[in-house]
């Protein structure tokens, strides 16, 4: 049985350096390899921390795909704290869609301190939806002017709600957001739209979606107010209201919706009129 011989193999320069070219030309194995789930978070957190408010924006928008999770929750709620007003609103908007309720201490301080009325909206559409009654409060002083105890707003509340009124594009945007489309009330369709970007009185498609979202507002302070809307001059504002005792489904309110039933607005008559046969029945049950 031949020995191996302890004495080194020399070997023509030549061979070595094609060894060493092709060991060379092979691909380098990744430092850090991540999985599809990992590069994914990656992915969210460079879109939060980006230079850029439309991917920040994007960002907080998706997160709410992603009910749940810890770690989508908190990148939310940072998003709240963003320096640009649409960016915070989308993160609001998002954690409601996130059904947790552990938001809700980080909305309640959006909705009580953030200066932009649409990102105050926000967050109290998402209080709403994970059934905190405090996000009411909002809507109510939108469609009123004041609080629910009959004290005037002051200092920064009257400032969001003057926004609001002087932005309206903002509710709309926001509306979009939410699924509303720019209709906030069924049954006029186009020319209700139509009517709310012609008219030169500002805050009405505010005011009318404020009126959407009071309508499940079971705080009896909020029945007089929407009452009382159903008086206002706008017509779409009145059919909003009518749209909203209805929906309310209390047949104590059909001395209320009594009146609308001669109003000078088809679109108003209509509303008033399906908003009686639905409480009208209601009163038989």
């Amino acid at each position: 049985m031949p020995v191996l011989s302890n004495r080194r193999l020399k070997l023509p320069m030549s061979c070595v350096a094609v060894c060493v070219s092709a060991i060379c030309s092979l691909p380098a194995p990744p430092a850090f390899a991540q999985t599809p789930v990992a590069h994914a978070w990656t992915v969210l957190h460079g879109g939060a921390a980006s230079k850029s408010a439309d991917q920040r924006q994007a960002t907080m928008r998706v997160l709410r795909l992603i009910p749940g999770n810890a770690a989508a929750l908190s990148l939310a709620e940072q998003g709240l704290k963003d320096k640009d007003g649409e960016t915070r609103g989308a993160a609001a908007l998002s954690l409601g869609a996130m059904d947790s309720r552990t938001a809700i201490p980080s909305l309640l301080a959006a909705a009580n301190t953030d200066m932009e009325g649409s990102v105050v909206m926000a967050a109290a559409k998402s209080l709403i939806q994970l059934g905190d009654e405090q996000g009411y409060a909002v809507y109510y002083a939108i469609l009123t002017g004041k609080r629910k105890s009959g004290e005037g707003l002051i200092g920064s509340q009257k400032e969001q709600l003057q926004e609001l009124l002087d932005h309206p594009e903002q509710m709309e945007n926001m509306a979009f957001e939410q699924g509303m489309g720019f209709v906030p009330f069924g049954g006029i369709g186009l020319q209700a739209f139509q009517t709310i970007h012609a008219n030169k009185t500002k805050g009405l498609l505010v005011k009318a979606t404020a009126i959407k979202i009071l309508a499940k507002d079971p705080d009896p302070v909020t029945t007089k107010a929407l009452v009382a809307a159903t008086s206002n001059k706008a017509w779409v504002i009145r059919a909003a209201a009518f749209d909203a005792l209805a929906r309310r489904g209390d047949a104590r309110l059909l001395r209320d919706v009594t009146p609308g039933l001669n109003d000078p607005k088809y679109q108003v008559r209509l509303t008033a009129a399906a908003a009686m046969i639905r409480l009208s029945s209601l009163a038989k049950e």
